[in-house]
């Protein structure tokens, strides 16, 4: 076979019309995410959740308003009463899901993928993600098509509640802080919203409700991204530039839906994900002591942090409802995904919430006197490294058999992939929720030894 036609074919495998993970369901807009297919999952959810109130929301892309009434369209086919709140950040859509005795919410956003994608994250009546089971029988209600189909008799309205979301949100995010403390400090705050569906909130709720002394780019909801979705160091150059020019004491960046934070430091440094879920985990502990819920590709740093505390430490596969679903079960007091900036703290929401993490962490700085920088600086340092391959389905189970071989001294956990656990480090294969790739991790307390797990992992896997 011609050497065309192999990379042909192997972009052909790679490639999938729609993905459905522990999330919901994400695809390319207009070549498989469609408003048809839009409007019949919208409808298939009306179906299972039952007639009554549904609650919608989207983030800033700009196929977001074509597939909010495919969704409204759905919804009112099948008898729900759509509550339309507009742009806004996931989290918040979740906590007003949950908060106001609706039978189900619907966030139109595909987070950190790129702007050509979009997606459909589905809440149950408690603004939780749908577990597995709950996403099957949805599933089977859409392949079969069994869609209830309102009479005229039955059919509602669509109404908009754009104020008390907000207001909900933010409440509960002060409960878990010294408000006046922060306000009487006057943190001098930079912001990059990536003109996401929080950027209106965040600057609301940095300058206006905590009083910082704000400094913000990409703050426009009718603009497109102006970086790469996900805030990833590598992409944060002008958040770094802006607390340097202003000399800030802390900087924030958000991806669209503004469900995941990152954070500079006073210097302009991107302080890595995982760091910045310990200074979290740290901080909520030091109120209120009890279980932790992480999911398995994020840093040892947090077993240590939590060690310090008497807290014991759970580890759950990757995705938020993965995390969340433990969290319930052990009664964890904070968790979190400190590869993807998650945050996730019961007293807000059983969700990744960004506005919990930049309250949190003020109320660190604010409280201990420490400069970002000296937080991150007394934190236990370990060394992480990502990669990512294309993915073949029908390959994984030979994959992981021979990283097995390859490490046979290591111990083993498959509930998601295969983390490998070695007395200096671990890596970790797994194949991604939201794109058809597998991801894989090395971490140790050298960077050397860190480069050659990954090395390792990636001739592997290559």
């Amino acid at each position: 076979m011609p050497d065309e036609s192999r990379a042909a074919d192997a972009k052909h495998v790679r490639q999938h019309p729609l993905k459905i993970g522990v999330s919901g369901i994400r695809g390319v807009v207009g070549e498989f995410l469609t408003p048809a297919l839009t409007a019949a999952f919208a409808q298939a959810f009306g179906t299972y959740v039952g007639a009554g109130r549904v609650i919608v929301g989207r983030d800033t892309r700009s196929s977001g308003d074509m597939l909010q009434h495919a969704v409204h369209c759905g919804l009112l086919a099948a008898g729900c009463e759509v509550i339309d709140v507009g742009i806004l950040p996931t989290p918040t859509i979740q906590i007003f899901t949950g908060s106001s005795g609706a039978r189900g919410g619907l966030a139109i956003t595909a987070s950190h993928n790129p702007m050509e994608y979009n997606a459909l994250k589905l809440f149950g009546p408690h603004g939780l993600f749908f577990n597995h089971y709950e996403r099957a029988e949805l599933l089977d209600i859409y392949h079969e098509s069994a869609f209830k189909h309102a009479s005229n008799d039955e059919m509602h309205s669509v109404r908009s509640d754009r104020e008390t979301p907000v207001r909900t949100h933010v409440e509960r995010v002060l409960k878990l802080v010294d408000v006046e403390a922060i306000r009487a400090r006057k943190f001098r705050v930079a912001l990059d919203g990536v003109n996401g569906a929080g950027s209106e909130l965040s600057v609301h709720f940095l300058r206006d409700v905590l009083g910082c002394e704000l400094h913000a780019i990409s703050v426009d909801p009718m603009k497109p991204f102006p970086r790469e979705a996900e805030p990833k160091p590598e992409v944060l150059g002008d958040l770094s530039a802006l607390v340097r020019d202003h000399h800030c004491d802390v900087g924030f960046a958000q991806d669209p839906d503004g469900d995941r934070l990152a954070v500079a430091d006073e210097t302009g440094f991107v302080i890595d994900n995982d760091e910045v879920l310990a200074l979290a985990v740290d901080a909520s502990l030091a109120r209120k002591t009890g279980p932790v819920v992480v999911n398995l590709t994020t840093s040892a740093v947090i077993d240590d942090v939590a060690a310090r505390h008497g807290a014991q430490v759970h580890r759950t596969p990757v995705g938020e409802a993965n995390v969340v679903e433990i969290m319930t079960a052990v009664g964890a007091v904070i968790g979190g995904e400190g590869s993807n900036g998650g945050i996730i703290h019961p007293g807000v929401q059983l969700c990744r919430d960004s506005y919990t993490g930049m309250a949190l962490l003020l109320d660190r700085m604010q409280a201990s006197g420490k400069r970002m920088s000296e937080l991150a600086g007394g934190l236990p340092k370990y060394h992480r490294r990502y990669g990512k391959v294309g993915f073949q389905h029908g390959r994984l189970g030979t994959v992981m058999q021979t990283l097995e071989k390859a490490f046979p001294e290591a111990q083993i956990d498959r509930q998601d992939g295969l983390k490998l656990m070695l007395e200096d480090g671990w890596i970790h294969v797994r194949s991604s929720n939201t794109e058809p790739i597998l991801r894989y991790a090395a971490e140790a307390k050298t960077a050397a030894r860190a480069d050659d797990l990954l090395a390792a992992a990636s001739k592997l896997l290559r």
